[in-house]
């Protein structure tokens, strides 16, 4: 019986040690994966995807948590562009993929809480027809 008893516990203290062996190996490569970081991942700016419109001088980007008024730099203009290809009313939204600094600076023209400056635009596409549900009246 003790012999038995002595197996299982050998056992047992192998397979817990194989086990923290494969745990300690993960834990070595998720490190060294922290480590290689690549720049854009420490300067600073954020991700965000939403709707974009700009209309009449002021631009909006709607995530899905927030609204951002949208600082109006170059990128905005170079968005803009892009944008309009996909749009068939001046009011039209589209989708981007942008990634700026988002403040809460007071500033005189936009009255958003949140402020968005685009430094890098990732993706522009076309609002899915569905979610684009505006109703206009017209004489």
């Amino acid at each position: 019986m003790k012999r038995v008893l002595l197996i299982l516990l050998v056992s047992i203290t192998v397979f817990t040690s194989c086990k923290n062996d494969s745990k300690s190996e993960n834990q070595d490569t998720s490190n060294s994966s922290l480590e290689e970081k690549t720049a854009k991942q420490n300067d600073g700016l954020t991700l965000l995807k939403g709707e974009f419109v700009y209309y009449d001088g002021a631009a909006v980007l709607q995530t899905h948590g927030n609204i951002y008024g949208v600082l109006i730099t170059d990128k905005l203009k170079e968005l803009d562009k892009q944008a309009q290809g996909y749009k068939t009313e001046p009011t039209d939204m589209v989708l981007v993929e942008i990634r700026g600094k988002v403040t809460n600076q007071k500033d005189e023209k936009i009255l958003w809480d949140n402020k968005v400056e685009i430094m890098e635009i990732l993706n522009v596409q076309p609002t899915p027809k569905e979610n684009n549900k505006v109703i206009k009246l017209e004489n």
